[in-house]
């Protein structure tokens, strides 16, 4: 009868059947969920985890979550505890820090309860016996997506499965792509996670369509706002260099799967970082110019994002920050410019952002004269963005909606929430709803159009304060480029005038001639080319900028409007504080995954503005909304129509869908896995002969241990895949805090393991000196390992690449590898082009020597009555 009162007072918080359908399969069975993004995973596992933690005696261990994820997991247990009224739950308790000691973490794992554990600290405490295996009642995967044969998560499964058959084990992913890739990668999966069953609830499952297109559905208005010609040229023009990049390393590539090197692919935040793990293993190989298109793809698709997100004025500032970066300083030879940048499209995109901001040209006249220059010789423009005054339009529309309904009929409240992508943009919208009324200042005519023109919203103010902090923040800009151009010239004079060689000039001006006319030429609005064809950044004229300046200079209107508060002293609080009603809020809030569900719970909104498409964020609107009967949501949908914006969304979600039909192709023709042990089954007879020495001369004794080989591993090695490796190939993984050496085989060979760039590192800081001689002095075989990356070729020296000057590095690398030799001669060195081969090192290694002893590797190298625990 107790057992039966305990379950009574569980409540779940599941309105939706699917949500319901999907709680009794995982509390019936172990399996991995891939759920689509935006339809409650987080909400799904934490009832899952409070159904198992009202019960009072269970251990459950979540691997994966992340530090935000963490918080909205302990704050739904603590809060479904006190809806339930279950005095026997705990709640969550995270250990996530190695300051976290030993006697501290094994209390908590004897008290039980939802533990959230990093996989690193995990798999030590696991491997060390600090927390048994069969204690704990289940295993929780979060991000199971993640989850490769090499990775600490997999790791954690093995040992967990190889000593605890009964416990359950359940992995979730919101992220169906990566399941898709490679050979059979669902299958593959589900062999890293021991599971034998998928489960996939894609937008388009019947249970989902009919828990979300009910009488309740969501009202969703799509907006297209068509871009200004000029942002339309912009883009054309980028969407050009972009094309001409991807054919270029198409060129230079030609070995490679091109398949999805495409300018739609191209759009995604995704693009460079799956082009550069193409080209890693060929990365030694492939020359500057390849290296190079590909850093510019990422700028190149920043420079799309912030066309659609920044207003006119920042986004010229931050193109000529770019255009900074990438140009060579001056007086410089060097010739390795972006290839973009000396294309025509690129001309059009540096031309066009300085005309939506100011035109007019100069005239062409001496510097001395400039001041007299008429000062309507550039005129601000400071094009606003077309969605400013279609949200200024949603919310007229919206208080008209308001006043003609003015009682509320359900449970929301009246506030609008608009959600946009960072917090950048919440910034820009904030200043221009808190000023989209005000105007800088009238003229006489201006007077007797003054009623039409308040109705009218308008970013004028915003944008003449932006234009002045440019204009200030542009002359700051130019002076230091000259300061660094004359300390340049200074090192050049030194330079020539210590070769004393009068010939060195062949026929050419001296360098700091080279610009000397620099302010008397003419200055256009906009970018003019170097002599080598690059987009070279035009130096507006004095005092033009000095007319435009005192054009815009802040009027009686504007000097009125408070500025924007730093810091507030509170000093007078009482007299200002006060709480708003929820129907006069407009809150502004950036997308952030599973929290805009709390979002949309606590604020209840009654009409939400999507500034920019999101399709997870629609379908956490349509979960909202359907799990509240009692609340109406309307949705403004915004997007630029034949943009980049329209085209990002629509790709991810046919990618998503095509995800998800692969896996549900794959599942149906997928083999069922009969056995999960955490090493396989393996014969007896076979793990006996395992260990016998053969390698014995005539007459020596026949070594046979049941036992199977034992490696000492230094804690801090638990980062790298090798570890999980060793534990694979049946050795006993003993983890302790070593202060000499990273895997100790025997009694007396001593491994110091590197990466190839952990060893250029320990040779700038001398470290691996001071390594070497401590193995030295304690151990009578040190070894230094150095291995390379599986994915990555096996060698120093990259190929020869004639088209620029060769670095030192690999060369340089060499020859302190050489005086490292020199220095210690006892000292041997391993060469391994992976952990995998490694592994097999390792088995070698160990043949017909004695196995480690955990509690001399870990006193070695310790001072007198130095704590091994410290």
């Amino acid at each position: 009868m107790t057992a039966e009162h305990d379950k009574l007072p569980l409540k779940l918080s599941l309105p939706l059947e699917y949500q319901q359908d999907l709680f009794h399969e995982l509390r019936s069975e172990d399996e991995l969920v891939i759920l689509a993004r935006g339809l409650g995973l987080l909400r799904i596992v934490t009832n899952l985890l409070h159904s198992y933690d009202a019960a009072g005696n269970n251990l459950i261990v979540v691997v994966g979550a992340e530090e935000r994820e963490n918080g909205w997991i302990g704050e739904a247990l603590a809060e479904q505890a006190v809806i339930s009224m279950s005095p026997k739950a705990r709640g969550l308790s995270v250990v996530n820090t190695d300051m976290m000691n030993v006697g501290t973490r094994e209390k908590m794992y004897s008290h039980g309860g939802v533990l959230s554990i990093t996989s690193r600290i995990l798999v030590v405490d696991l491997l060390s016996g600090l927390l048994n295996p069969e204690t704990i009642t289940g295993l929780v995967i979060l991000h199971s997506d993640r989850v490769v044969s090499t990775s600490t998560e997999a790791f954690v499964i093995r040992i967990y499965r190889q000593r605890n058959k009964l416990g359950f084990l359940k992995a979730f992913s919101e992220n169906p792509e990566p399941f898709t890739t490679g050979f059979s990668p669902l299958a593959t999966m589900m062999r890293n996670l021991f599971l034998r069953k998928p489960t996939l609830w894609p937008r388009f499952h019947l249970t989902v369509a009919k828990s979300l297109e009910g009488r309740k559905k969501a009202e969703v208005i799509e907006l297209e706002v068509p871009m200004t010609d000029a942002m339309r040229d912009i883009q054309n023009a980028i969407m050009e260099c972009v094309e001409v990049s991807i054919g270029e390393l198409k060129k230079a590539n030609t070995g490679l799967e091109m398949e999805d090197w495409n300018v739609d692919s191209a759009l995604h935040k995704s693009f460079d970082m799956i082009v550069r793990r193409q080209l890693d293993p060929v990365w030694h190989r492939v020359s500057w110019k390849t290296r190079q298109i590909v850093n510019d793809l990422t700028v190149l698709r920043g420079i799309l994002h912030s066309l659609l997100t920044y207003d006119a004025v920042s986004f010229n500032r931050h193109l000529d920050t770019i255009l900074a970066a990438h140009s060579p300083p001056p007086g410089s030879t060097r010739q390795n410019q972006s290839p973009w940048l000396f294309l025509d499209a690129a001309h059009v995109i540096f031309d066009t952002a300085k005309r939506r901001v100011y035109t007019g040209k100069a005239d062409d006249k001496d510097a001395q004269g400039a001041t007299l220059v008429l000062p309507d010789s550039l005129h601000p423009v400071l094009e606003e963005q077309p969605k400013w005054a279609l949200l200024a339009e949603i919310l007229e529309e919206i208080e008209r909606d308001v006043y003609f309904n003015p009682y509320i009929r359900d449970d929301s409240n009246g506030t609008i929430l608009i959600m946009c992508t960072d917090q950048n943009t919440c910034r820009q919208l904030r200043e221009y709803l808190q000023n989209m009324y005000v105007r800088p200042g009238k003229s006489q005519e201006d007077e007797q159009h003054e009623e039409e023109a308040e109705l009218k919203p308008s970013a004028a103010f915003m944008m003449r304060r932006k234009l002045r902090e440019y204009l200030d923040w542009k002359r700051d800009f130019v002076k230091i480029s000259a300061s660094l151009f004359a300390e340049n010239q200074k090192a050049l004079d030194g330079a020539t005038d210590q070769l004393g060689n009068s010939n060195a000039y062949r026929g050419k001006g001296p360098p700091n001639k080279r610009r000397r006319v620099r302010g008397g030429a003419a200055a256009a609005a906009a970018p003019t080319r170097a002599a080598n064809g690059s987009i070279q950044l035009a130096d507006d004229n004095s005092g033009h900028v000095a007319d435009l300046l005192a054009e815009i200079q802040p009027t009686e209107a504007e000097a009125f409007q408070k500025q924007e508060i730093a810091t507030d002293s509170l000093e007078d609080m009482e007299d200002y504080f006060e709480l708003y009603e929820m129907g006069d809020l407009v809150i502004i809030h950036p997308y952030d995954g599973d929290m805009d569900e709390h979002v949309l719970e606590e604020v209840k909104p009654r009409y939400v503005i999507m500034y920019e498409p999101d399709a997870a964020f629609i379908r956490r609107v349509e979960v909202y909304r359907s799990s509240h009967s009692d609340r109406n949501v309307k949705v403004y949908f915004m997007y630029y129509g034949r943009s980049v914006e329209e085209q990002r969304y629509l790709s991810a979600v046919r990618k998503e869908k095509d995800a998800f039909t692969r896996l549900i192709r794959e599942k149906g023709n997928m083999a069922v896995t009969l056995t999960h042990e955490g090493h396989g089954v393996e014969d007896p007879q076979e793990s006996f002969l395992r260990t016998v020495n053969t390698r014995i001369a005539g007459g020596g004794r026949l070594a046979a241990t049941a036992e199977p080989p034992r490696v000492v591993v230094d804690t801090r090695e638990f980062r790298s895949s090798l570890p999980s490796l060793l534990h694979g190939a049946n050795m006993v993984i003993v983890p302790c805090m070593l202060t000499v050496g990273d895997y100790i085989l025997s009694p007396n060979i001593c491994i110091e393991r590197k990466s190839v760039k952990d060893l250029i590192s320990s040779f700038k800081n001398g470290r691996l000196y001071n390594q070497a001689e401590t193995m030295l002095q304690h151990y009578k075989n040190p070894m230094l390992l150095i291995e390379f990356d599986q994915n990555k070729s096996f060698t120093l020296d990259p190929f020869a690449d004639f088209t620029q000057t060769p670095t030192p590095t690999s060369s340089d690398l060499q020859s302190k590898l050489v005086l490292l030799t020199l220095s210690f001669p006892r000292l041997k060195t391993i060469w391994s082009s992976s952990p995998y081969q490694t592994t097999s090192i390792f088995a070698e290694l160990k043949k017909n020597q004695d196995e480690p002893d955990p509690i001399r590797a870990v006193q070695i190298g310790l001072g007198a009555g130095e704590d091994p625990n410290s």
